[in-house]
């Protein structure tokens, strides 16, 4: 099973169909926030399952702001991650999703790619496909493959 996850797009999709186009077909599609008003254009686009949660300027949205969701064996919160002050750490998410009994929680916003594998719960931020901010800007996103064994590996990839 392979996931391809996102955020950030800002309703400028280049790059994201760069990203479809490059993974080849994918099982699911994650999106983390800030799609704009364009979710119906994503799904379309993904062919295949589709989770998106709103972001901080997804005005007038009808989204969730979080999502628990099943992946596999893996219980997942996906959330944009505003209101968990993410810009200033994972500390806050990270509890969160511990006691929501997760063991991977997702998150946008800061346009920053973030992988920490290491703690009770996984914590990744794919970046922004559309608008980087982390040295060198470039446009990021991240996969989640399942194995045969059901274990996960996450890949980073860019733009």
């Amino acid at each position: 099973m392979k996931i391809l996850i996102v955020s950030d797009t800002h309703g400028k999709h280049e790059n994201l169909n760069a990203a479809l186009r490059k993974e080849g077909p994918i099982d699911r599609l994650i999106h983390l926030g800030d799609a704009e008003g364009y979710e119906d254009y994503i799904k379309e686009q993904a062919k295949c399952p589709v989770d998106i949660v709103a972001g901080n300027n997804d005005f007038f949205s009808q989204l969730p702001q979080e999502k628990e969701i099943f992946i596999g064996k893996y219980k997942v919160l996906i959330t944009h991650g505003h209101y968990y002050r993410v810009a200033m750490g994972t500390e806050y998410i990270e509890d969160e999703a511990i006691a929501r009994g997760a063991d991977i929680v997702m998150f946008g916003h800061t346009h920053r790619p973030f992988l920490n594998c290491g703690g009770e719960v996984t914590v990744l931020n794919p970046g922004s496909i559309s608008y980087p901010r982390q040295e060198g800007r470039r446009p990021s996103y991240m996969t989640m493959c399942l194995g045969d064994n059901g274990d996960a590996v996450f890949e980073q990839h860019w733009i």
